[in-house]
């Protein structure tokens, strides 16, 4: 799962993760934070079966809803890979002076210091996992994490089955003096192999410099059947709704072969966990 940056007058000017740059990746991705910040909370009260007060979330990256959640008063924990981002989410917890436990750590193999009520996963980090064993790993880890009762909020790309899909996205943010505009591409897809390819390019304006960071990203690809396939080798979870990414607890979908941006709720269920 290690990804390489070409950085066109990059910081270091080396080949480096854009994950190493937490800085422009937060800004990149961080316009939906605060829907999808509401969209957990309500979910944590409308479909939780048990109060949720401890939340975790795996590939967390910069911490960008952990100090959100923080802030409204759970506790969080969560790990990621990048000992960069790792880094900044623990330095921006300490700014607001809020608690959180943030570890490196593999989201298919992972050790929470207690059990938690709810987790999530909002943007396509479970499909880094290009293994089908490796995603089956990760949904009985997050559900031996997870108390009876809690839930996990996964949101994902499917591949449609119908109609061409979005082979690219192009959008801008702005923090201040500094803009990220982001392109995201599709460089090939193997559905043989369920492998896409895709690049995804930073351009970054400060007041003193312009350049870009480039990388190149694998993700496992999951038609609605086989992410269905995939769920129901793991009965520990229910699905307890459907979502798009308008992310409207009142106005749940219907999957069917069209189906592109989904979020799951799964809810854990209280049978034997295979260990």
């Amino acid at each position: 799962m290690t990804q390489s940056a070409e950085s066109s007058g990059s910081p270091s000017g080396e080949r480096e993760s854009i994950y190493d740059f937490p800085e422009y990746y937060e800004l990149a991705f961080g316009p939906d934070s605060q829907q999808e910040f509401e969209f957990l909370v309500a979910a944590a009260k409308q479909l939780a079966k048990r109060p949720v007060r401890t939340v975790f979330e795996p590939a967390c990256g910069t911490g960008r809803l952990i100090y959100r959640l923080a802030a409204a008063g759970f506790n969080m924990l969560g790990i990621d890979l990048n000992p960069r981002a790792v880094e900044y989410c623990r330095q921006r917890l300490a700014r607001r002076r809020l608690a959180g436990w943030v570890e490196v750590a593999d989201m298919t193999d992972f050790q929470l210091p207690r059990p938690v009520d709810l987790a999530y996963n909002m943007i396509n980090s479970f499909r880094h996992l290009t293994r089908e064993e490796a995603a089956e790993s990760h949904l009985r880890a997050v559900a031996r994490a997870v108390e009876p009762g809690g839930l996990y909020v996964l949101a994902l790309h499917l591949t449609p089955g119908e109609g061409p899909g979005t082979d690219e996205e192009t959008w801008t943010s702005r923090r201040g003096t500094l803009q990220v505009t982001t392109r995201l591409w599709t460089l090939s897809k193997d559905p043989v192999r369920r492998e896409e390819r895709l690049a995804l390019a930073f351009d970054v304006v400060t007041p003193r410099r312009s350049f870009q960071l480039r990388d190149e990203l694998t993700f496992r690809t999951y038609t609605r059947h086989q992410l269905m396939e995939l769920l129901l080798r793991v009965p520990e979870w229910e699905i307890a709704g459907t979502f798009d990414f308008h992310y409207d607890l009142d106005e749940p979908i219907q999957l069917n072969d069209q189906t592109e941006d989904v979020i799951f709720v799964l809810r854990r269920e209280p049978t034997n966990l295979s260990r």
